[in-house]
């Protein structure tokens, strides 16, 4: 796979794009590695493996783009990117997948990706990617472009009237904990779950609600029950 770069960063004066690798299998990430390092309009400043050493990696490094796997060994790469964006905002994320799932998608934009690629993605198309978003554009994969607009498209009236219907009785539980403020830790320590197991639910919590933050997800779980306990 060939980079095939054009417009370099040393002609038209510009700095390479500064650039943090997150893939849990290491030929993928070398293959990237070789694909960035024969384009001068980027340059890679770190490599990581796991959800963890991506957000450590990217605010200690600043990256100006990091290339996001969606799926890591010790959690979501959709809530690494959204704790990345928290800690930096300039910092761009393109989540990289082997899959175009819908779900995925939506929870990435949720989380503030500002690009979503399939890892069939030709060498040239990732590196023009990483120009759009470095400049402060946004892009989909073609393959999941439809998928967007079908759900842009559904009638209000296919959305449930209750939000909180898609949630297991287990993340209602825990989502009534986030309300209250509680820590992951704290949360764990009442529903005797790990830290980690519980960081999953919470993740998937904001994801099947659609936003971004707990306080939105508290905010919802407390409109729902003041409408419940509103006098009929």
């Amino acid at each position: 796979m060939s980079a095939e770069d054009d417009g370099s960063p040393a002609e038209s004066g510009q700095a390479p794009i500064r650039v943090l690798l997150v893939d849990d299998h290491e030929v993928v990430r070398l293959g990237l590695h070789s694909l960035l390092a024969a384009s001068e309009a980027t340059t890679v400043v770190g490599e990581a493996s796991t959800a963890k050493e991506a957000v450590a990696l990217a605010e200690r490094l600043q990256p100006d783009v990091v290339v996001l796997d969606v799926r890591l060994p010790d959690g979501s790469g959709v809530e690494a990117c959204r704790e990345i964006r928290s800690q930096r905002p300039e910092t761009k994320v393109i989540m990289l997948t082997s899959y175009a799932d819908d779900e995925a998608l939506f929870a990435s934009i949720m989380a503030g990706a500002a690009g979503y690629l399939l890892k069939q993605t030709r060498g040239r198309d990732l590196i023009s990617a990483m120009r759009t978003v470095h400049s402060g554009g946004s892009l989909l994969d073609p393959a999941v472009t439809r998928q967007v607009f079908e759900r842009l498209r559904r009638p209000a009236a296919e959305a449930p009237a209750d939000p909180l219907s898609e949630l297991t009785a287990q993340e209602q539980h825990i989502l009534s904990l986030m309300a209250e403020g509680k820590t992951n830790r704290e949360i764990g320590r009442e529903v005797f779950l790990s830290d980690k197991t519980v960081k999953h639910y919470v993740s998937s919590i904001l994801q099947k609600l659609e936003v971004a933050r707990r306080s939105e997800a508290a905010a919802i779980w407390a409109r729902a029950q003041g409408e419940h306990n509103r006098p009929k």
